[in-house]
């Protein structure tokens, strides 16, 4: 069973606005279920909880990431060169593979964290009083590398309602297991419950997987041995990126940690949170849908520019109107999500929005040195972006508090932006398309005016700038997209209004 990888030119956009819709829709879902959640979280737990749940999190995602070895985002490109083969068999056996590595990286994550659960408890408490939760943790790590592999099979196949689905039931089973266990035990829960969400979310992948009917795979030792090492050896560029991208939002958590305590903590894991809701729904998309289709279509210099030119076109202008009402709202939202203890992430979360704005630009643009697997690129840019991140929250924590982690979180993205166009620019010969130059314009002067205005204007008058600003981007970015899709694509209010302003 597989999927067709390369649309055509007119289909493009509408697949590109399909995936999107499925991706969003289920997050939208997710924050809703996030709303209640948060909301828990804060009233039962805190700042202090929230930022011990984040730090656990940080755990388990390092622990994952050095134990899974790249193999989910290996196994993705594997799956997608397989099915654009069109050869069902080589997809059968890269998925065999994928499933029996994954069992054997789960193994190996659990005794990788159970064994150095004391050391990460004196690094990152100082104490060991967080030894047995950590303990606990290890079974969530192989609950998720467990499923990793399936959902790899699943996104390489571009099965993007099945990941839509898994999105809602991930959330819907977080909400479910996390509440009534943090009612009942606090902050002691707080280990059990993201073991049991990750085993449920596990539960629910493996079963959409099974939905994928292949031919059965007859594997020796010596083509499992043959299928891991080719896995293994694109893995370690995926594993180093993702250990370098945990590790350093794990030393970041320390940073703040030191400097404001676990209170602070807390406020940044919200603001993390918060402002990675909404465009986390077109990133996903991006990485579940954009990058199986570029794979395929990155042996073509022209096709693979013009997938990115067009990805980023359809994200910059989903993007634009939900960021501006972020960073105007931002203390209403935080009450919303959270409770007031949480006003002191409101600045934090203006900054995050700023950075988002960018990371949404480049994005779809770094996807090139990924598909074109020029591994020692991608570690080299990885490597340098972690170095900026933490060396900039280093020098500004301490001066600007909590808030300094978001202006360093801005200004590595305003550094990689020009960093990774420049290395594109060399790979493929990319140019931003004459309309993505004029949408990232007005999209980043709109920010840039909500952004000062809300720090320096009376509340009714910043309120009023962000809102007519929400409203023009919004206009703007609903009648460009109407003009991308075909029109028979499009519902009969949206094409007669189109037709008017035209």
């Amino acid at each position: 069973m597989t999927y067709p990888l390369t649309p055509s030119r007119s289909q493009t956009y509408t697949q590109i606005l399909k995936s999107t819709i499925w991706m969003g829709g289920s997050s939208l879902i997710n924050v809703a279920l996030g709303i209640v959640r948060n909301k828990a979280m804060a009233i039962f737990l805190g700042p202090e909880g929230v930022g011990l749940m984040g730090l656990y999190g940080s755990i388990m995602d390092i622990a994952q990431a050095i134990a899974g070895l790249g193999v989910g985002g290996s196994g993705v490109r594997q799956v997608a060169e397989a099915a654009s083969s069109g050869d069902d068999t080589r997809v059968s056996r890269t998925a065999a593979v994928l499933r029996r590595l994954s069992v054997l990286l789960g193994l190996l994550g659990v005794l990788l964290l159970a064994g150095l659960a004391f050391p990460i408890s004196n690094l990152t408490f100082g104490d060991h009083q967080h030894v047995g939760a950590i303990f606990l943790l290890a079974l969530a790590v192989f609950f998720r590398l467990v499923s990793s592999g399936e959902s790899a099979l699943i996104q390489g196949l571009r099965g993007i309602s099945s990941l839509a689905y898994i999105n809602v039931l991930s959330g819907l089973f977080s909400t479910i297991v996390t509440i009534p266990l943090i009612y009942i035990f606090g902050r002691q829960a707080i280990a059990p419950a993201l073991v049991g969400t990750a085993a449920l979310s596990a539960l629910s992948i493996w079963w959409f997987s099974r939905q994928i009917r292949l031919p059965v795979a007859s594997l020796s030792v010596r083509q499992f041995r043959t299928e891991s090492t080719a896995l293994l050896r694109l893995g370690v560029a995926f594993m180093i990126s993702t250990l370098l991208t945990f590790g350093t939002a794990y030393l970041i958590r320390i940073i703040v940690l030191t400097d404001g305590g676990v209170e602070a903590a807390g406020l940044y894991q919200a603001a993390w949170a918060v402002g990675g809701l909404y465009t986390g729904f077109i990133l996903q998309a991006m990485g579940t849908d954009f990058y199986p289709r570029l794979t395929a279509a990155i042996g073509n210099t022209d096709d693979c520019n013009r997938l990115v030119n067009e990805q980023a076109e359809i994200s910059m202008l989903l993007a634009g109107p939900g960021l501006l009402a972020t960073l105007t709202l931002a203390p209403f939202i935080m009450s919303l999500f959270y409770s007031a203890q949480f006003q002191g992430a409101v600045e934090l979360l203006r900054w995050l929005c700023l950075g988002m704005m960018l990371r949404i630009i480049v994005w779809p643009v770094g996807f090139i040195i990924v598909a074109k697997g020029a591994q020692k690129i991608f570690l080299c840019t990885e490597v340098a972006a972690t170095i900026v991140h933490l060396g900039l929250a280093w020098i500004l924590v301490p001066k600007l508090g909590v808030s300094g982690s978001g202006v360093a979180f801005f200004g590595l993205y305003l550094w990689h932006s020009v960093l990774i166009y420049i290395i594109v620019r060399r790979l493929t010969g990319f140019r931003w398309s004459a309309a993505n130059r004029r949408h990232g314009l007005i999209m980043l002067s709109l920010s840039g005016l909500v952004f000062l205005a809300v720090g320096n204007l009376p509340l009714w008058l910043a309120l009023s700038t962000g809102s007519v600003a929400v409203i023009l981007m919004s206009l703007y970015s609903l009648r460009r997209l109407a003009r991308l899709l075909p029109p028979e694509a499009l519902p009969a209010i949206i094409r007669g209004w189109v037709a008017k302003w035209a």
